[in-house]
């Protein structure tokens, strides 16, 4: 088994890029080479604006090419709790940005010539205990009727048809949703936005801000850089140089364990509509099949960020839910397994604003294919217009902790309050 990132052994990693040379003043300095940063950077470079893009490791590095490559429909939040949260109408308009994230995901790809296996494969959430059967029912009952969205339900006894498990109660299924390998998709945006005239830096760490007049003075790990405007796009691995929004993002590891690609019979029979899946545990498992027939099964293992101890402990926990949820993997070589780490807000949504004057779009909450890259774009928009706060992210209240150092106990109450939920709710 090999601690490695199986996304990023199916390309040349890190991606071949264009050589910048080191400016002294661009119009908008980005901070964080993934989906975020590179579709901003992509959008701001199309407009005529001069953007450098900082990443403090290769470009894609991060979760944007660890991730398992699923692009979905919704928020992290069920429709349920947003109508309960912020009323019928604004639930409405944050449903309807998941669905136009989605459509401009796939024509950006279309349209760069992105070679990252694209599915149509939909989406499968299969409940875990019979009362999330029917909190599915009701969200799909919620979403033709409140939405004039169609999704579909699957009682235990349907659920053959989708999925060669005993272990759940019932399912929703959702056509919408797209697949895709990663690596290739992240790869293939930074190319894009280097071609609309982007700079991309990796190994630029920014060490620290300072206003400078109308503008900020960057000091990074090679170097120092002035820009008008800062954008900060560093989702999970928002770090001290950003104090203000640190405070903010709770880090939240995702591991993923990959096995060897396995026989057309038995991946067919597994998932046959090669649908992505995941459930409805806080400590969730979330699965799907590669291009090559690999099966991907990833999941809260543990919550916090990677490393060798928690990555090997993870391996393990991953393969026993493997086995549990499918006996017939039972013995599979699994040949990978890597960590990435998700940015989580502590209302687990998505926030796009600004604040000292740096302006941001973070807070996924583990659906950041899609939205990381449309929050990007629309988030440039709004930069270039002026209009930021119009955004329909913009506004929603966004709650610090008092001190960054209050993250890791907050996430071990989360993580036995999580435990303790999934056996009891």
């Amino acid at each position: 088994m090999k601690a490695r990132v199986f996304w990023q052994e199916t390309l040349p990693f890190p991606p071949p890029l264009p050589e910048a040379e080191w400016p002294t003043r661009v119009d908008v300095a980005v901070i964080g080479g993934g989906y975020t940063g590179l579709s901003a950077a992509r959008t701001l470079a199309q407009n005529g604006v001069k953007v450098a893009v900082l990443e403090a490791n290769e470009i894609g590095w991060g979760a944007s090419s660890r991730n398992g490559g699923m692009a979905l429909t919704g928020l992290k939040l069920s429709v349920q709790t947003l109508v309960r949260r912020y009323g019928i109408e604004f639930a409405r308009r944050l449903f309807d940005f998941s669905l136009q994230a989605l459509d401009y995901l796939e024509k950006l790809i279309q349209e760069e010539g992105i070679a990252c296996d694209l599915e149509h494969s939909g989406h499968l959430i299969v409940a875990r205990k019979p009362s999330h059967a029917r909190d599915l029912q009701t969200e799909v009952e919620m979403l033709a009727r409140d939405f004039g969205y169609p999704a579909r339900f699957l009682a235990r006894a349907g659920l053959g048809e989708e999925i060669a498990s005993e272990v759940y109660h019932g399912g929703l299924v959702d056509e919408r949703s797209l697949g895709l390998n990663p690596a290739r998709y992240v790869a293939g945006l930074a190319l894009a936005a280097a071609r609309q005239g982007a700079k991309l830096y990796p190994r630029r760490r920014v060490m620290r801000l300072e206003r400078q007049g109308n503008g900020f003075l960057l000091h990074t790990s090679q170097g120092r850089l002035q820009a008008e405007k800062v954008f900060v796009a560093t989702s999970g691995y928002t770090d001290a140089a950003l104090p203000h929004l640190q405070r903010r993002i709770l880090p939240i590891g995702s591991y993923i364990i990959a096995t060897s690609p396995l026989p057309e019979a038995l991946r067919l029979s597994l998932i046959p509509r090669r649908r992505m899946v995941f459930d409805t545990q806080h400590y969730l498992n979330y699965f799907r099949l590669s291009a090559d027939g690999r099966m991907i099964f990833g999941g809260r293992a543990v919550f916090f960020p990677e490393s060798e101890r928690i990555l090997q402990e993870s391996a393990r926990i991953l393969r026993k839910e493997m086995e549990y949820v499918f006996p017939a993997l039972r013995g599979v070589e699994v040949e990978y397994v890597w960590g990435g780490t998700l940015d989580f807000a502590l209302d687990q949504m998505p926030h796009v604003g600004e604040e000292e004057g740096i302006s941001y779009a973070l807070g996924y909450a583990g659906h950041g294919v899609a939205f990381g890259t449309f929050f990007g774009h629309t988030a440039a928009q709004a930069l270039i217009a002026g209009r930021l706060r119009e955004h329909p992210f913009a506004n929603l209240p966004f709650t610090a902790l008092p001190s960054a150092r209050l993250r890791f106990p907050l996430l071990v109450l989360a993580s036995l309050w999580y435990r303790w939920l999934d056996l009891v709710a």
